[in-house]
């Protein structure tokens, strides 16, 4: 049995024992927050504890908080809610791009940035209701000047910012104020939470459009029982990651150091997104000449667990949109594995990466060598 490693942190990152302690007290507890009984008040108050854990989070006041399924309904229940017209960028989660047009996606440059001029060109001739883009890139981990797009679309009235910061909470500091945001979406999974509940975050005065209806539950934004356990999950995990104040440099280093000795390793691997600022825990990997969908099999059979891309393509291998929107080729494209580390991360875990990476690329020069030879 090969040593387990696990690298894929932004599909899903384990949670947190801390977490699992408090979902298991909730668990073994009963009552629901809409209740008026004395389990109905103790739930209720274990709910309005996570909505400030969450809030805190992301510099925001509790009552901005709606409680989701996830980071999807939290993008889709903040696009909906547009009255007309949506603009994105071309590397955005399916979770956005599946509710817009194709023609409204803005292009980024080949480091994976938005291209500000062509923003504040379509700004000033279209006046979109919505502009949506994500914090940070969930497969190369390149960080998007939200700050300066925020300060564009500041000079057309009626023109509302919602941030996907889902890939980005917990592993760089995140004010919404500072961001200017207008609602802002995120998921616990993605911080050592539990998969399964998400939030939406407003700012005062935004009122979105409830996807589900029936109930008074989270303002009347979302009807339906809180996910109670999945919530305190969310609340806890958010707090650790707030707490957790050397995750950065901590993970930066084990990044730094994978990319770093990957590079010297053969002169077909290529970092993505590398000129730009990034998320730490983040590497996207080129291997020329090598499909991910070899390197996916050959790091699985050596225990290790990476990924092609977005794990919201399920079952998809095909070359990384993301990828051909920043003007990679489809080779290249087709070439790329996303790297991620997390809060359980290990220099041995880099370790057993490297030289699992090593043996296919030694694998590779010899069959190069042995096809050289047979056709002499």
């Amino acid at each position: 049995m090969p040593h387990s490693v696990y690298l894929d942190y932004n599909a899903t990152a384990p949670v947190k024992p801390q977490v699992i302690e408090v979902m298991a007290e909730v668990m073994a507890d009963v009552g629901n927050p809409s209740s008026v009984h004395a389990q109905g008040r103790r739930a209720r108050k274990r709910l309005s504890r996570a909505r400030e854990q969450v809030a805190a989070l992301v510099g925001a006041m509790p009552d901005a908080v709606i409680f989701t399924s996830g980071g999807t309904e939290a993008n889709n229940q903040a696009l909906l809610t547009a009255p007309g017209q949506l603009l994105t960028s071309a590397i955005e989660h399916p979770s956005v791009q599946v509710l817009t047009d194709d023609q409204d996606a803005l292009p980024v440059n080949d480091d994976g940035v938005i291209d500000l001029d062509r923003l504040r060109d379509r700004v000033r001739s279209q006046s979109p209701d919505l502009l949506a883009l994500m914090l940070a890139n969930n497969e190369t981990g390149v960080i998007q000047p939200v700050q300066q797009v925020a300060a564009i679309i500041d000079d057309t009235p009626g023109v509302n910012l919602h941030v996907d910061a889902i890939q980005a909470a917990g592993k760089i500091p995140i004010d919404m104020v500072d961001l200017a945001a207008d609602s802002l979406s995120l998921s616990a999974h993605k911080i050592g939470g539990p998969q399964g509940v998400g939030a939406l975050v407003l700012r005062e005065g935004l009122e979105p459009r409830a996807l589900l209806r029936g109930g008074a539950q989270e303002r009347r934004f979302r009807a339906g029982t809180e996910n109670l356990p999945g919530i305190v999950g969310f609340g806890e995990a958010a707090d650790l990651a707030l707490a957790d104040a050397d995750y950065h440099e901590r993970v930066r280093k084990l990044r730094d150091r994978l990319e770093r000795e990957m590079l010297g390793l053969s002169s077909d691997v290529g970092v993505v997104g590398a000129k730009a600022p990034r998320l730490p825990n983040t590497s996207c990997l080129i291997l020329r000449g090598v499909s991910h969908e070899t390197q996916l099999i050959h790091f699985d059979l050596a225990g290790i667990a990476v990924s092609a891309g977005s794990a919201c393509s399920s079952g998809k291998v095909g070359p990384s949109p993301v990828l051909t929107a920043m003007g990679h080729s489809l080779e290249d494209a087709t070439s790329a594995i996303r790297v991620s580390l997390g809060w359980n991360s290990t220099d041995g875990d880099v370790d057993h990466f490297l030289n699992a990476a090593h043996n296919l690329l030694s694998r590779r020069k010899q069959r190069r060598h042995d096809n050289v030879a047979s056709v002499r």
